[in-house]
């Protein structure tokens, strides 16, 4: 099971020849700590994420969560179009970090995996970042922007693992799932997964 509405996640599983047999969304509270560190952070809500479906459906479970660090500040999914271009502007010439928390949860045994990448976006204009946030490719994603879309043309460097940029890093979860004996088979052709709840 995916504990995840994130289309990107499930596109991102079917590269390696996963299809979840369920989509339940995990309804948890998203608010950091006070004062919480963004590695305990990102790594508090995979778990949780987890651990709240575990506990209402038997299997295996599968949950992830991205967050993107300014300095020592969490950028979440911005709020609104002003947000998301404070973001933006903040980002702009600067390198950040993006953290990407993965548990499997299976037969009351969780296993966690934390991947760290660096991103560098190049300096934008005001016109670029006016005409980002006004395409909406922002909505619902970690520090306001998705690598895998039109903001790609910010990003000349990155250190790490791009697909835990996007959502998923898919060496380390393929590792975790093969520990719940559940094997990826990359080139599998993916089948449709029945869904619950709704994509945001």
């Amino acid at each position: 099971m995916l504990a995840s509405a994130s289309p990107r996640r499930l596109e991102l599983l079917a590269q390696i020849g996963i299809v979840p047999d369920a989509i339940i969304p995990a309804d948890i509270d998203e608010t950091p700590g006070k004062a919480e560190p963004p590695r305990a952070y990102v790594a508090r809500m995979a778990a949780e994420k987890a651990a709240a479906v575990a506990a209402v459906e038997p299997g295996v479970v599968l949950a992830a969560d991205t967050t993107v660090v300014a300095g020592r500040r969490i950028l979440g999914k911005p709020a609104d179009a002003a947000e998301a271009t404070a973001f933006l502007r903040l980002l702009s010439g600067r390198r950040h970090r993006v953290l990407t928390a993965v548990t499997v949860a299976a037969e009351g045994r969780a296993r966690h995996r934390l991947v760290e990448t660096t991103v560098r976006f190049r300096p934008l204009t005001p016109a670029e970042i006016a005409a980002y946030v006004a395409s909406g490719d922002w909505r619902g994603k970690a520090g306001g922007y998705a690598i895998q879309g039109p903001a790609a043309a910010f990003v000349p460097w990155l250190q790490g693992s791009f697909t835990a940029v996007v959502g998923l890093p898919l060496a380390e979860t393929a590792v975790l799932l093969a520990a719940a004996g559940i094997t990826a088979a990359p080139g599998a052709e993916p089948l449709a997964a029945p869904v619950t709840g709704e994509f945001g």
